[in-house]
C-alpha cells in the first residue's frame, strides 16, 4: 500500500501517565478503554484552589461529566462538593460518600416526582422554571430552601449546542420575569437561599463572566436571605498545542474583586460557587482504541478504529477537537488521515489528521478524553461500552468492567409471538 506522505516528522510523544505503558495496559485491559490520570485531576483541583483566595469559595463538581464512583471518590477526598441534574447523579453522589448538604442539585423539566424525591434526599434545590417555583411553593411553602436558576441572556461558548445562557436556551428562568419570581416567592413565603447562572462551556473571555455576574448582582436585591452566588462553569481546557484555555488565575482575580464589592452592598460576605465539571476530569482522560483496518480509497487513508460515535459522541455532536497520538508509532513522517468509527452512522472521530504511518494493530490514545466521554457513551448498534480504569499512585486500578452481550439483554423481555 503507497501512502503520500509529508516531509515533516513527527515530535517523538511518549504517553505513560504517571510511568504507565499504556500499550501494556491495552494488552491487559483490552481495548477500547477509557484511562484516567488520578495526578492530573488533583492537579487540575489544587490550580483552582491556588487561583481563588476569597475565603468562601466552594467548589462542586458537575457530576455529568463522569460519573464513575470511584473518580466521585476521589473528588470528593479532595475537598470539592457536588453539582447534580438528575435524580440517579443525586443518588450516586449520597452513594459515594457526599453528604446531601454537599449536593446543588440543577433539574431541567423533570417530573415533579423527581422533585419529591430530591427534596426528601435532603439536596440543594436549583430552580429553572416558574412552574417548578409554584409547585415548590404550593407543597412545601417555606421548609425548603432554593436557589433559583437565572438565564442571564449572554450567549456564549465554543458551540451552539454548549451555550445555554442565551434567551432562545430552554435552561433557567429570563431575568424578565424577575418580577413572575418574586410574586411567587412572596406568595409562598419560600426561602430563596442563592442565585445560579451558567452560560455555556468553553468560555475564554472573563469578561463574560464578570458580564453575567453582574446580572446576579442586580437580581439579587430582591432576595435578603441569600446565602451563595452561584456562576456556574464553562472554564475552556486546551484540545491542542497553541489551544487558548481560560486563564484561571486572573478570572479569578477579577471575579473575586466584583465579588467583594457587591458583598460589601448587599450588607453580608456570602459564598462564592463555581461548578467546574470539564475543567477537572477533561485532560485526565484518554481513550485507548486499536486500529483494525487502513484503508487506501483515492485522495484518502481511512484509519478505522474499535470504538466510535458510542464511545466517544463530542466530535460528531460538537465538532470537538481531540489530540490523536499513535503511541505504538510515534515517529516518521507525518501523513493526513480520516479517523474513523465502527459505527454504522457517519462516525469521524478526526479528519485530515497529521500522523506518523499508522498500520492495522496500532493503538492509538484519543487525548481530553475525560470529560463528556465514557458519560455520553451509548450500546448504540448493540455495541458494548468500553472497560475504565484509574490510574492512582502508579497503579492502574479497573474501575468498571467492560460489558458483556448479557448486560445488554439482562432487561430485554423475548415475548412469545
Amino acid at each position: 500500500m503507497s501512502f503520500s506522505t509529508s516531509t515533516t516528522e513527527a515530535v517523538p510523544t511518549n504517553l505513560a501517565p504517571q510511568g504507565v505503558d499504556l500499550e501494556q495496559v491495552c494488552q491487559q485491559f483490552g481495548t477500547p478503554l477509557y484511562l484516567y490520570d488520578a495526578d492530573v485531576i488533583i492537579r487540575q483541583i489544587e490550580q483552582l484552589r491556588s487561583a481563588f483566595t476569597y475565603p468562601k469559595v466552594k467548589f462542586k463538581y458537575a457530576a455529568k461529566a463522569l460519573t464513575n464512583i470511584s473518580v466521585l471518590k476521589l473528588i470528593r477526598q479532595q475537598g470539592i462538593d457536588l453539582d447534580v441534574v438528575s435524580i440517579e447523579e443525586a443518588h450516586i453522589g449520597l452513594k459515594v460518600g457526599f453528604s446531601a448538604q454537599q449536593i446543588m442539585y440543577t433539574p431541567s423539566g423533570v417530573p415533579f416526582t423527581e422533585i419529591d424525591e430530591a427534596i426528601a434526599l435532603g439536596v440543594q434545590m436549583n430552580v429553572d422554571s416558574l412552574p417548578l417555583l409554584r409547585y415548590i411553593g404550593k407543597q412545601y411553602g417555606n421548609s425548603v430552601p432554593c436557589c433559583i436558576r437565572l438565564n442571564p441572556d449572554i450567549r456564549a461558548g465554543g458551540h451552539d449546542k454548549i451555550s445555554v445562557g442565551h434567551n432562545e436556551s430552554k435552561f433557567g428562568i429570563a431575568l424578565s420575569q424577575l418580577d413572575l419570581v418574586v410574586d411567587v416567592v412572596e406568595q409562598y413565603g419560600i426561602v430563596i437561599n442563592g442565585l445560579h447562572i451558567h452560560t455555556g462551556s468553553d468560555i475564554k473571555d472573563p469578561e463574560v463572566f464578570v458580564e453575567g455576574a453582574k446580572r446576579l448582582y442586580a437580581a439579587a436585591q430582591y432576595f435578603s436571605n441569600l446565602q451563595y452566588i452561584d456562576f456556574g462553569s464553562g472554564f475552556k481546557v486546551a484540545y491542542k498545542e497553541g489551544d487558548i484555555a481560560t486563564d484561571i488565575p486572573p478570572l479569578a482575580q477579577i471575579m473575586e474583586e466584583s465579588f467583594r464589592e457587591f458583598c460589601q452592598e448587599y450588607g453580608r460576605e456570602l459564598e462564592m460557587w463555581f461548578e467546574p465539571g470539564k475543567y477537572i476530569v477533561s485532560d485526565s482522560g484518554y481513550l485507548l482504541t486499536k486500529v483494525t483496518v487502513v484503508k487506501e480509497n483515492p485522495g484518502i487513508n481511512f484509519v478505522h478504529v474499535d470504538t466510535g460515535l458510542n464511545h466517544l459522541l463530542r466530535p460528531m455532536m460538537y465538532d470537538a477537537y481531540h489530540e490523536i497520538v499513535n503511541i505504538t508509532n510515534s515517529v516518521g513522517p507525518l501523513q493526513p488521515y480520516q479517523v474513523v468509527g465502527y459505527i454504522c452512522e457517519t462516525d469521524t472521530i478526526a479528519e485530515n489528521r497529521m500522523l506518523p504511518q499508522v498500520r492495522s494493530g496500532d493503538v492509538l490514545a484519543i487525548k481530553n478524553a475525560g470529560a463528556y466521554g465514557f458519560s455520553m457513551a451509548s450500546n448504540y448498534n448493540s455495541r458494548l461500552r468500553p472497560a475504565e480504569v484509574l490510574v492512582y499512585q502508579g497503579e492502574v486500578k479497573l474501575i468498571r468492567q467492560r460489558e458483556t452481550l448479557d448486560d445488554i439483554l439482562q432487561n430485554q423481555i423475548e415475548i412469545s409471538l
